[in-house]
């Protein structure tokens, strides 16, 4: 029956065929492979990351089936067939943020492109090509690299023996190395060391440092990610009167006074022992009673003289607690013991200053500089409403922003129990101009003092500490909280009243050396 079917020659001719196409196919995809690069992949958060994967040999990847995935085939990062994306094969946080890099594909190259890369993304990454049965893989190791804020370093408190500073920083992966330095770059060790990850898988550091040698003076905070040699560092000054004062009375009094105390017991032990002998035998031996009056003379004498100690104890005491008291170099701790000042600040130049008492010497009409003695030409726009200070401690605040040029400070107007002056007015002042800035102390135009300043922040809020009765003017940073200046034992002798205008003062060169 078959021999009259033309269906026998046709087969008989395409097996030929198929078997020849077949073989040409498999020998094809059996010679490709897949290579990926030989170090890990680095890139910093929030960028975008390109994965490389090569075919090898050359030739177009376009009909081929790509698969990239981390620790399980499925779901898949990204999966594209036939060059179509399978998103119902691909995990939930790389959809929208991955794709191939389609102009490479015919020529071999399935990289994998990432976009704002993630604390998550971090680790290995496997690129899988098949092509009929014939598929071949390679890895790729992706670090992504968080360089975190800029360290917080701040003084914590004062401890029995020494000052606590702490340091914290955050927006870290992985997980940050923190060190303590000295400016010698000798290592400190912390006294404690936390790092927590939020829910962004981001480290956040936090340690703490108990300084107990007063001679460190300046103590570094350092912070390096472990895959970066990028590292981010924070300076905090402590000054000397920070420290406790290790008085040797107080070693000397912690000696003596165990010995005072065996000298009193075995003293009354002795005195009790002689009176019970004296009674029996009081008419007997007036030398028991000679040596019984001594005894007690030596225990008055040692009664005084650890009285004098505990005198002499106290006095010290309170030379400790003053001493902390001009220790206070943060705003926040100095507010508690100043008043606030009852100040204003004018928007337009006063037509007449009614903020200071009018004395002979400021009636004047002829001075050495009518700039300096005029509150029309003073250019002040601060106004005080009470009486000039003339004791008591007071503070306020001014508002700076981002004004090029402006002097602050105080004016003194000298009383008439005052000895004579040059002046009517005595300033004392910071001044800006630009970036620079400057502390100033002059009567008229003659400066008695000039000393250039250095800031790491630039203030737009200063607060100014009026101490008249230990004769101080303090100037503090309230934008990072730090000390700029103090002009110290000012010696005031007349009323001081607030000054700021939005303009240095006019000094010739030659007047200010």
């Amino acid at each position: 029956e078959m021999k009259g079917s033309p269906v026998l020659p046709l087969a008989r001719c395409l097996l030929p065929l198929l078997l020849l196409v077949s073989t040409g196919v498999s020998g094809e995809v059996s010679q490709f492979s897949v290579r990926g690069p030989a170090e890990p992949i680095m890139v910093l958060l929030g960028t975008d990351a390109t994965l490389p994967c090569q075919l090898s040999p050359v030739q177009s990847a376009s009909g081929m089936h790509v698969r990239w995935y981390r620790a399980q085939l499925t779901p898949a990062v990204l999966v594209v067939h036939d060059g179509q994306e399978q998103e119902d094969v691909q995990m939930p946080e790389y959809r929208g943020r991955t794709q191939l890099a389609r102009d490479a594909i015919a020529t071999g190259n399935v990289a994998l492109q990432i976009q704002q890369v993630q604390a998550s993304d971090n680790g290995l990454y496997h690129c899988q090509v098949t092509y009929g049965f014939t598929s071949q893989e390679a890895t790729v190791e992706l670090h992504v690299i968080g360089l975190g804020s800029a360290p917080l370093v701040r003084m914590t408190g004062v401890e029995t023996n020494g000052i606590r500073v702490s340091c914290s920083s955050s927006g870290w992966f992985p997980k940050p190395t923190v060190q303590w330095r000295d400016t010698q770059g000798n290592i400190l060790p912390s006294s404690s060391e936390s790092q927590a990850q939020d829910r962004d898988g981001l480290f956040r550091v936090e340690t703490s440092l108990l300084v107990t040698d007063r001679a460190v003076g300046d103590v570094i905070c350092f912070i390096q990610n472990p895959l970066h040699d990028q590292e981010k560092a924070k300076t905090i000054s402590l000054p000397e009167p920070f420290f406790p004062r290790n008085s040797p009375w107080r070693t000397a009094l912690a000696c003596l006074l165990p010995i005072l105390l065996v000298l009193f017991s075995g003293t009354s032990l002795a005195c009790w022992k002689e009176h019970r002998a004296k009674r029996r035998e009081m008419d007997k031996n007036s030398e028991e009673w000679h040596k019984m009056n001594q005894m007690s003379q030596e225990m008055k004498t040692a009664l005084k003289n650890r009285d004098e100690l505990q005198a002499d104890l106290d006095r010290r005491k309170a030379l400790y607690l003053e001493d902390w008291k001009k220790a206070l170099l943060y705003p926040d701790w100095r507010k508690e013991l100043f008043q606030l000042a009852p100040v204003m600040i004018n928007h337009e130049v006063p037509h007449q200053d009614k903020s200071g008492p009018k004395t002979e010497e400021s009636s004047r009409e002829e001075t050495a500089d009518p700039s300096l003695s005029n509150p029309q030409v003073d250019h002040n726009i601060i106004t005080l409403y009470q009486e000039g200070f003339m004791l008591g401690r007071y503070y306020w605040e001014v508002d700076i922003g981002d004004t090029e040029e402006w002097t602050l400070g105080v004016y003194e107007l000298y009383t008439q129990d005052a000895p004579p002056r040059d002046s009517v007015k005595k300033f004392r002042v910071l001044e800006k101009k630009g970036d620079k800035y400057r502390a100033l102390t002059f009567c008229s135009q003659n400066v008695s003092r000039e000393e250039a300043l250095l800031l790491d922040t630039r203030p737009l809020k200063i607060a100014i500490f009026l101490d008249h009765e230990d004769n101080d003017l303090s100037f503090y940073n309230m934008t990072d909280e730090t000390h700029i200046f103090s002009f110290t034992q000012a010696g005031f002798q007349g009323s001081l009243y607030p000054y700021f205008k939005h303009n240095r003062m006019d000094l010739s060169p030659s007047q200010s050396q």
